[in-house]
């Protein structure tokens, strides 16, 4: 009542100077002061304070007291001067009624949640020279009259908001502004020429919006400007050679446009210059000889995915305190200058995709030149035209390289010797060469190595066992090779592999036990195309997370083992042209995720199972040229007459017409003769049979009606479950069991029995709110969503239930497998008061969980029938199993991505601080939206930092925060968990020191950013990601 009666007084205050005012004893006289209050509660009134900030906001404290609000000295006492309320949870509106706080000097209300417009009545504050509305959720455009009425304004921040429409050209009358910020947000329009006219601006940053036309020449006339930003957006024409007179720029971001022509060679006239970046335009033309003569100060320069041709320019050796070069997917030729290594500071440097090539032994004198840069930690050289044979020098390189590719090119020759001096080396990519000869035993000195690939290329010799001693490999390709003789036992040695590839070569013998003792294979096991004979081991039942197996084209026999029902999240099986015999076993009937499965030109026999039929996900099913009889059936896959292919098999009948088999004949002629009344008899049987069951069933009809008993619906293929069962299950729903409530529905914890009553199975039940609005859409888009998904990073559901409650009210449920870690979000942000224990998450467990999470957005993404997106990707939908492994659930927003154009709007899906900003301007989901939200997760987990937290200095959001601390103080930003590893580790006198650790942190808080990035195609794919992560992973081992 007291807040109501406050927000009146204010209201009056406001609109009549004369109104007083009465709050219990407390009374407010109609002077300046009441007037500042009244505006200030007014604002208070219009905003939600879940933190308190505002808590003594009220008439009986002088305003110059409240949190948040400065006053004025001298003259001016008692005057509001600064409102700074930054990082403070607001959320709400703000008061148009702040105009009238006319002495204000500083207006900082960034990083909270605001909505709504910028009030134009803010254009009052003559007197107001910082602005920051940046971090909040503010829509409209910007009004003219902040720019026309707040003339003495000198640092303006509307970063990272919804904002539309075009930038104000009354802005360019601000003749003391200094500091432009309106990155990342939704504006449209050209860039107003009259910035140029700014002359005191020092920092400027347009980046991130959908501005379009050319970049003015005018803004070549901001003499002061140190920082440009204005990537990411839809800008055309050239780069003005204006730019060029900017000669205290230190950072010139112009990537990912649609700029067009070269780069003015008086840019290369800027000597602070640090960073420069062009890629993903269009721009063309060479690089001047002396491009890097005058640039002494660069440290970045990134010109990829553009038309750029000629030479690498020799003068790159000038630029001393280089570390990052990169001109992949280019076309620049010629051979590398070999003037390298005077960049002691390089660490990265890319050059995939181009012409470039080295014919002559003295074109590779770059590789040397590069021995002297000790900082080296990624050399890309993938996609070129380098032939001859690698210098053994190569094996010189820096001990700190992580990332070595040289795929696709033309290389000759045997692999250098001493290649395993490289210790450090994360991944070697040498595929589609012509390499000849057996991999060099030094090999195996790469301790640290996760992926090696070497397939297509001309190795030969017996399987080179030293790889069985990289215990950390996680993928290993050998295929399109030359290899013979038997694959060893001690390939089991390799216990981290989730890919692995042998195929088209010429291995012999067995295939070892051991090969499936590898419990991680999940992604793919390729054995195909070799001479391998003898059965598959039963032990194969022991990759429950393969996706991917193909053995075709041996001389495999045997009948195929029943453990395969083990590998319930298989997909695609190859076994194809090999000797096996028998029949399908009936386990693979638990093998309800295939989608692909080929057992043609084998030597089965038996009828067909009836249970591929009930498989949702089959598609291609391939049965032709064995010894298969019976009748095929005519539902599922086998309605399908591109999906089913059963030809060579003469002893088949029935299906479908389109298969032209004949019909199946009943076999009774011959006993016709014998017992003549049979004829009779088995009419009048089957008609009395007929009516029986039709009383029995009009029973049960009836009664069921009386009783009015609850029905139940599962989904197919899902155990069936009632809600009576769940109700046991749950012991009634009992609060004691209850893990947690969203929006939609409450979680439980329960047991329930399987479907042979013998083994009861820890479960959660997901009960949805029916009453809440969304609710039923929810469920059907989970049940939708997860009906198709198999993999072992995606929480296994077990059932859904559709039913009436014991009142005849609607229910509806999901069970899932029970987790019994939790979600990440308890972790993370532990409620100590609800703790048993503590909970600490290491950074090696967080980097596994991160590396679970990507390898769950890339099944979704790109390995199911369709592209799924999840849309709500959050710490509280990532839940931890027995082993730590993490398992992404929660689908009640996910979107099954249509290969047809969708024009309809997908309105807002998501979670504040996950949500990528161009879900809240209405554009459609895509997986990219999938990756925002990764990268907020990542940044999470590393600084342990809600994005809704606004702990952040100055207001920033989270990834600002985390972009300003990486440059020189990124220990500041790290979880404190995190610090005090960090603290505890042994000293640097290893891989595992602390020196290693800080790498590995700031390498993940760089992943964060660039998952996070404003515009969706500037995001890294989930590719991408999990190499990172193998090298991160590789580092921390």
């Amino acid at each position: 009542m007291n807040a109501l009666v406050i927000l009146l007084c204010s209201t009056l205050l406001l609109y009549s100077p004369a109104a007083v005012c009465t709050v219990g004893s407390s009374s407010s006289s109609t002077n300046a002061t009441d007037k500042q209050a009244a505006a200030l509660l007014s604002f208070r009134s219009m905003v939600s304070d879940p933190s308190g900030a505002l808590t003594w906001w009220n008439a009986s404290n002088h305003p110059c007291r409240w949190r948040g609000v400065a006053c004025g000295r001298g003259r001016h006492a008692g005057s509001v001067v600064a409102l700074s309320l930054g990082s403070s949870s607001l959320s709400g509106l703000i008061s148009p009624f702040l105009g009238n706080l006319s002495f204000l000097r500083v207006l900082d209300l960034g990083a909270n949640q605001l909505v709504g417009q910028i009030p134009p009545e803010l254009g009052r504050l003559g007197r107001l020279r910082e602005l920051n509305l940046s971090g909040n959720s503010l829509e409209g455009g910007i009004p003219p009259a902040l720019a026309i009425g707040c003339s003495e304004l000198e640092s303006l921040s509307l970063d990272s908001n919804h904002l539309r429409g075009e930038i104000p050209g009354e802005i360019a009358a601000l003749r003391n502004l200094a500091y432009l910020n309106l990155r990342a947000n939704n504006l449209s329009g050209e860039i107003p020429p009259s910035l140029g006219n700014l002359s005191s601006l020092y920092f400027l940053n347009l980046g991130f919006n959908m501005l379009f036309g050319e970049i003015p020449a005018s803004l070549g006339n901001l003499s002061q400007l140190n920082a440009l930003g204005i990537q990411h957006n839809q800008l055309s024409g050239g780069i003005p050679s204006s730019l060029g007179h900017l000669n205290n720029l230190t950072s010139l971001l112009l990537q990912a446009n649609g700029l067009i022509g070269s780069i003015p060679p008086n840019i290369c006239n800027i000597s602070f210059l640090k960073h420069f970046s062009v890629e993903n335009n269009e721009l063309s033309g060479m690089l001047p000889p002396n491009v890097f003569n005058t640039l002494p100060m660069l440290e970045t320069f990134d010109a990829g995915e553009n038309m750029f041709h000629g030479h690498i320019p020799s003068s790159l050796v000038n630029a001393s305190k280089l570390s990052r070069f990169q001109i992949a997917e280019n076309h620049f030729s010629g051979v590398i200058p070999p003037e390298l290594g005077g960049l002691q500071g390089l660490k990265w440097f890319i050059l995939t995709e181009n012409d470039l090539e080295a014919k002559e032994s003295n074109d590779w004198k770059f590789m040397k030149a590069l021995t002297n840069c000790s900082q080296l930690e990624v050399l890309e050289l993938e996609a070129n035209k380098f032939s001859g044979t690698l210098p053994s020098v190569i094996s010189n390189l820096s001990a700190s390289l992580t990332i070595l590719t040289l795929a696709s090119n033309k290389i000759v020759g045997n692999m250098p010797r001493e290649i395993g001096k490289l210790i450090n080396l994360g991944a070697l990519v040498a595929h589609n060469n012509f390499l000849t000869g057996s991999p060099p035993s030094s090999l195996g000195m790469l301790q640290n190595l996760r992926i090696l690939w070497l397939d297509n290329n001309y190795f030969s010799g017996p399987f080179p066992r030293v790889i069985c001693n990289l215990t950390h490999m996680d993928s290993l390709d050998l295929g399109r090779n030359n290899f013979s003789g038997s694959i060893p036992i001690t390939v089991g040695n390799m216990v981290s592999l989730s890919s692995l590839r042998f195929s088209f070569n010429n291995f012999i013998g067995t295939i070892p036990t051991s090969l499936f003792n590898i419990t991680t294979l999940s992604i793919y096991l390729d054995i195909s195309y070799n001479h391998l004979d003898g059965s598959i081991p039963p032990e194969v039942g022991n990759l429950p997370n393969l996706v991917y197996l193909d053995a075709r084209y041996n001389q495999l026999s045997g009948e195929i083992p029943i453990t395969f029902e083990k590998c319930q999240l298989l997909q695609i099986l190859y076994l194809q042209n090999n000797s096996f015999i028998g029949n399908i076993p009936s386990s693979f009937s638990e093998m309800k995720g295939l989608e692909i499965l080929d057992l043609s030109s084998n030597n089965f026999s038996g009828q067909i199972p009836k249970f591929f039929g009930h498989f949702l996900t089959l598609y291609d099913l391939n049965l032709s040229y064995n010894n298969f009889d019976g009748e095929v059936p005519v539902f599922g896959v086998f309605a399908n007459a591109t999906g089913i292919s059963v030809q060579g098999n003469n002893k088949l009948c029935g299906g479908i017409p389109d298969l032209h088999l004949p019909t199946c004949s009943l076999k009774i002629s011959k006993r016709r003769h014998r017992v003549p009344g049979l004829a009779i008899v088995v009419p009048l049987v089957a008609t009395t049979i007929c009516i029986l069951s039709l009383l029995l069933f009009f029973h049960a009809w009836y009664k069921k009606r009386l009783t009015k008993s609850p029905s139940t619906m599962s989904m197919r293929a899902h155990q069936l479950v009632s809600y009576q069962q769940l109700v046991h299950a749950t012991d009634g729903f009992s609060t004691t069991n209850l893990l947690g409530t969203g929006s939609y529905g409450s979680v439980y914890r329960g047991k329930l029995f399987d479907e042979t009553g013998e083994n009861e199975n820890l479960i959660a039940v997901k009960v949805l709110k029916l009453q809440t609005p969304g609710a039923l859409k929810s469920f059907t888009a989970e049940c939708e969503a997860m009906k198709n998904l198999r993999h072992r990073n995606l929480v296994k559901i077990v059932t859904a239930c559709s039913s009436m409650d014991f009142n005849g009210n609607d229910f509806k449920a999901i069970v899932f497998d029970f987790m019994p870690n939790g979600c990440l979000e308890e972790w993370l942000h532990p409620q100590i008061d609800n703790q048993l224990e503590e909970r600490h998450l290491n950074l090696v467990h967080r980097v596994g969980i991160l590396f679970d999470v990507a390898c769950a957005l890339d099944y979704l993404h790109f390995h199911g029938n369709t592209p799924v997106v999840h849309c709500d990707l959050k710490p509280s939908n990532v839940l931890l199993d027995a082993d730590m492994v993490a398992h992404v659930g929660d689908f009640g927003l996910a979107k099954i991505l249509s290969s047809q154009p969708s024009t309809s709007s997908m309105g807002f899906r998501g979670t504040i601080g996950y949500a990528p900003p161009e879900y809240g301007a209405g554009n459609m989901v895509s997986t990219h939206g999938d990756i925002y939200s990764y990268g907020i997760l990542v940044l999470e987990m590393i600084t342990g930092r809600r994005p809704t937290d606004n702990t952040c200095e100055q207001g920033f959001s989270l990834r600002k925060c985390v972009e300003m601390a990486l440059n020189n103080r990124a220990m500041d930003i790290l979880d404190v968990e995190l610090v005090t590893e960090l603290e505890n580790a042994p000293p640097a006198t290893s891989m595992d020191g602390p020196s290693e650790r800080v790498n590995s942190l700031i390498s993940l808080l760089k992943l964060g950013l660039l998952c996070s990035g404003e515009m969706p195609l500037s995001r890294m794919s989930t590719k991408d990601i999990i190499k990172e992560l193998l090298v991160i992973k590789r580092a921390l081992a």
